[in-house]
């Protein structure tokens, strides 16, 4: 078995001087969280107080909510953080460095993707394909052409193994319904945790862009890609 580690990292770096490193370890083969030895477990993270509406996890399986507990460090330190202050942000992946001076919620929101999507949750858990390719500081137009690209590519493969593709993309449509009633669900529990809003504003940029998915496939909206692949569909 693959038990080669990827290691995503984002240092930031406030403009009071204060220095902070969040390094992220996924198992390759699975793309599965390895949360630190000393990840805590904040009361407020248990499943019963921070359960969304379509979770399918019970406490008997689960008695803190792993999306809670992989945030917690997070939400913790940026507490006092307001989203706009300005931050020097390094993102190291397997491929590549990459660099901005840009808002504080611009950085954490991309982090905070990786971590919902790989530490456990069964809702999140669809986008993984994604986080092995990720893209920080990307634009919602960039998100919206790998979120189709990316799930486009899942049906082909689907039908290589034998199976019924879904070329309407009607799956991608309930899916991304399920991701904003967690996003949303996220956003009303760190509100309550947070004395400024630079976790909060991270995870609304999130479910931003899942909003703009879904708006685009509602009203099927295709021009843009049109004119993008315009010489090779003449």
């Amino acid at each position: 078995m693959n038990d080669t580690v990827l290691t995503y990292s984002y240092k930031f770096e406030l403009e009071n001087g204060i220095e902070k490193t969040f390094v992220v370890n996924l198992k390759e083969n699975s793309l599965e969280y390895l949360p630190p030895e000393e990840l805590k477990f904040p009361k407020w993270a248990l499943l019963s107080n921070f359960r969304c509406g379509n979770c399918p996890l019970s406490e008997a399986e689960s008695k803190y909510c792993p999306l809670a507990v992989n945030l917690a460090e997070i939400i913790s330190f940026f507490s006092d953080v307001a989203s706009f202050e300005k931050a020097r942000i390094t993102v190291g992946s397997p491929e590549r460095t990459y660099y901005k001076h840009t808002s504080v919620q611009s950085g954490i929101s991309g982090l905070i993707g990786i971590l919902m999507v790989t530490g456990g949750c069964p809702v999140m858990a669809k986008l993984k394909p994604m986080v092995r390719f990720h893209l920080p500081f990307a634009t919602i137009e960039e998100t919206e052409y790998r979120v189709f690209s990316f799930y486009l590519l899942s049906q082909l493969v689907r039908k290589e193994l034998g199976g019924e593709p879904d070329w309407e993309l009607n799956g991608l449509h309930k899916m991304y319904r399920e991701i904003e009633e967690v996003n949303k669900n996220v956003v009303e529990k760190i509100r309550s945790l947070s004395k400024k809003d630079a976790g909060i504003n991270s995870i609304i940029v999130l479910n931003n862009f899942a909003n703009f998915v879904t708006i685009k496939l509602d009203e099927k909206d295709i021009e843009y890609f049109e004119n993008l692949f315009k010489d090779l569909l003449d």
